[in-house]
């Protein structure tokens, strides 16, 4: 049995990498050089690492995953409630719910129930569950269709208050166009309370929901007081109406409803956003394998493929698991899971990684012993992390164990007391009312949500898509920022740096346009004009590529293949070589006639922006550069004035590790743009990513640079700064307009429409508040 890595978990080498010290055992040396850096900041034994690694109790039982949308998940609250009710479900063995994400990740036994019956099961809870992709149409149209009819109605019960009713109330007899006691008041009345009702149980059909779930699970939040003043209000007016009152409150109703509705619907898109999905490493996780056999190869799943058994795998296609090299020899990039820039020989003997992609040759491998996947583990590990983040989260739901019932106990106090110093039963009760309506968190459920779309709007008009709502209150106490390298720092393709003179170099395109490398197509794209013609081509999988051009043999691959063929090399061509390889490059032979005449050389060229973008930040935060590439690759950024430390040759799993210790004595900003930075960029405060990158990274991050222009970075920070500082402004409002409110209305000195106005004037105060610029 295999040890494994005391920092990100993954299986050691026969013997393990280890250094003096330094505790632990490790699987490569940049696990082990992270360890060595920052053991005075936490200290993580293998058992700690490995929980922060692992995805929980679902990841620690066998059988089918599936992650189910759930539509209404309005809290932590509802997220504790729908988990605990999902292990209850005949055949789920674990279940874990995200209510930043609104994602259910249950495994279940696929011979008792399916997907589809678990989903159905959870919504029959009162949510709406279904398969992600579906699910997240389904719950954008069910939320603007639910917003679209409150809004209609609304607008028409407010209009009919502010021409006929309001004047009346306020005794304003030149303005007044209707009498509200005579028939037509009567019909008027009818009307004004169907319309209420169709918002209240339409478009408040979610905030009952969740009031209703937060009492059933005993945690009250904000839902449960915002149902309270919203139904309080409509039951006190169909009352007073069945009674032959014409003094009604239905418009608090919905104005409570609709305003709140609104800005939940802007949370939960900021939310879709924000954890959009496991989007394309699902989509690029390999199902199907070919297994060898005594009589050939079968087509069998992933999932049944045991330790030691063969499996072949071609040109152009993804390994299936993690293994070793049995026969065969290929070029394989391994970018996608580990960050590695330069395609990686393997020979028999090699490990090779499940989802890295087979560029040039063929091989058979060896399953591991635990079969699995690397881009299962990651996609697991992005999981675990963006469903353990706090999300868009309303400050007034993180007060409510506090609030809600202090409220409460306000309100029926209010009553009970009014009503023993000898006032009106209905006096009391709308002393009572007017308390639980001036108490509505309107104000502070807007005050986050329209700060946000202000700092979102700023952001776009520079170039920048900020997705996540958290951003804006992270990036003002970010101590750290890391980089990845690959495609982030640098531009993510191989380009030539030194390039051979015109004919050599034509010769060598002509060949290499038939290799799949990535070296070929640097070759070809630096030729210019027409190629010469090639007969008798002849690839060398994972070395290199010969053919005859205008006559005489052509070879161009790596010194290996050269000696392997018997061409000679002279000692200046074999240098040259060497020494780009020494540099972290990759060095391209091109021979003719026997003989090797020159190299080409390619890499991974920095951004041109990359130094001053370094600098700049530099100014107000430690900069590291964390990277899957090896050391002499990584070495031009270690070099740098502005770069506190460079992580090399640190796998997917322990770049989150490395963020998660970074930011044990502060906060951390991570920048990537690969899928195997996402778990990194998940794991960190906050998280940007780049444009050219992949869907999994933006799905991960706070925010994207679209313009793929590093030197936004800093503008990232600039500007969700300022946006946060328009978010303490408002909640400062908010909570400043409660406390002189709360206790006017205790008092009885405001009447529930006196509430209604003073409750419209706060927000009206935040939306003006957070439509000014950002400066």
């Amino acid at each position: 049995m295999s040890e494994t890595c005391t920092l990100c978990d993954l299986p050691t080498p026969d013997p393990p990498v280890t250094g003096e010290a330094v505790d632990g055992t490790f699987c490569c040396r940049g696990c082990l050089e992270v360890a060595r850096t920052l053991e005075d900041v936490e200290d993580v034994d293998a058992e700690t690492a490995s929980e922060a690694i692992e995805t929980g109790d679902a990841n620690a039982v066998d059988g089918e995953t599936a992650y189910l949308s759930v539509e209404g998940m309005h809290c932590g609250t509802c997220e504790v409630f729908v988990e605990s009710q999902a292990v209850e479900i005949e055949g789920v063995a674990a279940g874990e719910a995200s209510y930043p994400s609104n994602t259910v990740k249950v495994v279940y036994d696929e011979e008792r129930t399916d997907a589809a019956s678990i989903a159905e099961t959870i919504s029959g809870l009162g949510y709406r569950a279904s398969e992600r992709e579906q699910g997240d149409r389904d719950t954008e149209t069910i939320q603007q269709g639910r917003l679209l009819v409150g809004g209609f109605f609304g607008m028409m019960t407010m209009v009919w208050y502010l021409l006929f009713l309001y004047p009346a109330y306020l005794g304003l007899e030149e303005f007044v166009l209707l009498d509200p006691a005579g028939p037509a008041g009567a019909y008027l009345l009818a009307n004004v309370w169907i319309m209420a009702t169709i918002v209240l149980g339409y478009t408040g059909f979610p905030i009952l929901r969740g009031a209703y779930v937060s009492l059933r699970a005993g945690h009250p939040n904000m839902d449960l007081l915002v149902a309270l003043a919203a139904t309080t209000a409509y039951v006190y007016s169909a009352l007073a109406f069945v009674l032959g009152q014409t003094e009604l409150y239905f418009d608090i109703t919905v104005v409570v409803i609709v305003v709140v509705t609104l800005g939940n619907y802007y949370e939960s898109r900021i939310k879709r956003r924000a954890a959009a999905g496991l989007g394309e490493l699902t989509a690029q996780q390999v199902e199907r394998a070919r297994r060898r056999t005594a009589d050939g190869t079968e087509t069998v799943s992933v999932d049944s493929l045991e330790a030691g058994e063969e499996v072949v795998v071609e040109s152009g296609e993804r390994v299936p698991v993690d293994g070793t090299v049995r026969e065969g020899s290929a070029a394989v990039d391994e970018s996608l899971v580990t960050g590695e820039s330069l395609p990686e020989r393997k020979e028999p003997g090699d490990a090779v990684i499940g989802g890295s992609l087979v560029t040039d040759g063929g091989f058979v491998v060896a399953v591991a012993e635990d079969a699995t996947n690397t881009l299962d583990r990651l996609v697991d590990h992005l999981w675990s992390i963006q469903s353990s983040r706090p999300g868009v989260q309303r400050l007034a739901d993180r007060i409510a164990a506090v609030f809600v019932p202090g409220v409460l106990v306000l309100a029926i106090l209010a009553f009970v007391v009014h009503l023993a110093l000898g006032s009106p039963p209905t006096a009391a009760l709308l002393t009572g009312l007017a308390v639980l309506i001036v108490s509505c968190p309107c104000a502070l459920g807007l005050a986050t949500p329209l700060a946000v779309a202000s700092g979102i709007r700023a952001a776009l008009e520079r170039g920048i898509v900020v997705t996540s709502g958290a951003a804006f209150e992270r990036a003002e106490a970010a101590d750290v920022v890391a980089f990845d390298k690959t495609g982030t720092l640098t531009t993510g393709r191989l380009t030539l740096l030194e390039t051979p003179d015109v004919d050599p170099l034509r010769s060598a395109a002509a060949v290499e346009q038939f290799a799949d490398h990535p070296m070929a197509q640097a070759l070809v794209e630096a030729a210019e004009g027409p190629l010469p013609e090639v007969t008798d081509v002849e690839t060398y999988p994972g070395r290199g590529v010969g053919g005859t051009v205008d006559g005489d043999p052509v070879l161009v691959g790596s010194l290996a293949l050269f000696e392997e063929q018997g061409w000679a090399v002279p000692n200046a061509v074999w240098e040259r070589a060497e020494t780009a390889r020494e540099r972290g490059s990759i060095p391209a032979v091109i021979g003719r006639n026997g003989e090797a005449q020159t190299v080409a050389v390619a890499g991974d060229e920095p951004r041109p922006e990359w130094d001053g973008t370094v600098e700049a930040l530099a100014a107000d935060h430690r900069v590291v550069v964390i990277t899957g590439d090896s050391e002499r690759a990584a070495a031009r950024f270690r070099e740098h004035p502005d770069v506190d430390r460079v992580f090399a040759g640190v796998p997917p799993e322990a770049k989150a590790e490395t963020v998660r210790r970074l930011g044990a004595n502060g906060t951390v900003g991570m920048v990537g743009d690969g899928s195997n930075d996402a778990p990194a960029l998940a794991a960190a405060d906050l998280g940007i990513a780049m444009a050219s990158g992949t869907e999994l990274a933006a799905d991960a991050a706070d925010a994207v640079v679209t313009d793929d222009d590093l030197g936004r970075v800093p503008s990232v920070f600039s500007l969700l700064t300022g946006t946060r500082r328009r978010i303490k402004q408002n909640l400062a409002w908010a909570f400043l307009y409660n406390a002189i409110a709360l206790p006017i209305a205790v008092s009885g000195l405001l009447n529930p429409l006196l509430a209604a106005v003073a409750m419209a004037t706060s927000s009206l105060l935040v939306v003006g508040n957070s439509a000014r610029s950002l400066s």
